[in-house]
């Protein structure tokens, strides 16, 4: 089963996050999402190491979707440069993997 992907987003917000984890079900672009609340992350943004509590978003979906997830995203988000990226997903139960691809 190839072209399945983990995806990871970072949100400021759970509204935010909330959001994009809804439209991005409801237009099949992913199989599910997971919504995880205060994640600590530390970044360097114009020259400054920042800490700030984010919303970590995961989930499931296909290769053919990445670049329509990641305009989906930016539409949305209120970051400049939002945290959007992709892991290939090479092995699991198969039947969940199935019904990824079924899903989207």
């Amino acid at each position: 089963m190839k072209g399945i992907k983990f995806f990871y987003i970072t949100c400021p917000k759970k509204k935010e996050a909330n959001k994009i984890a809804r439209l991005l079900v409801k237009k099949k672009l992913v199989a599910c999402t997971n919504i995880i609340n205060n994640v600590d992350s530390v970044f360097t943004w114009k020259d400054k190491v920042l800490k700030t509590k984010e919303i970590l978003i995961v989930g499931k979906t296909m290769n053919k979707n990445v670049q329509k997830i990641i305009k989906e995203v930016k539409k949305l988000h209120s970051h400049d440069v939002p945290c959007v990226i992709f892991f290939d997903i090479k092995n699991g139960n198969a039947d969940f993997l199935k019904w990824i691809i079924k899903s989207v």
